[in-house]
């Protein structure tokens, strides 16, 4: 849950500047913002602590990898099932997308909580 509303209070900045630069007609701005983004916080935003633990503790830095495979699989159905939602609401936003997007995260997070309470068993 903390994860969830740290993750949620970083996102609403760029939320805010998604939707006014989607008001002014540039909605691939908008789509480029989200993504690039994440990809920052990928690939600078975890491997730069990493990079500093090490050159401060001369020691490798382990990352848990248990249900890493399951965590990525189910990360790209959830992709598949936004492109799926997205394509059936016709590539335009409305209530009822925003309701099935909801219901998306929702599923995603339950999914993801009982993998790491390990209810539900990686098998990898």
């Amino acid at each position: 849950m903390g994860l969830t509303i740290l993750a949620a209070g970083t996102s609403i900045p760029n939320l805010i500047t998604s939707v006014i630069v989607a008001k002014k007609g540039f909605g691939d701005m908008t789509v480029s913002s989200s993504v690039g983004s994440n990809l920052f916080d990928i690939t600078v935003g975890l491997p730069v602590p990493w990079l500093l633990f090490v050159a401060v503790f001369r020691r490798p830095y382990h990352v848990n990898s248990k249900g890493l495979l399951c965590s990525i699989i189910l990360l790209f159905l959830m992709l598949v099932a936004v492109i799926i939602v997205i394509a059936v609401c016709r590539w335009r936003m409305s209530k009822v997308m925003g309701v099935l997007m909801l219901v998306l995260y929702v599923i995603f997070v339950v999914i993801s909580v009982l993998l790491e309470f390990e209810t539900i068993r990686c098998p990898a």
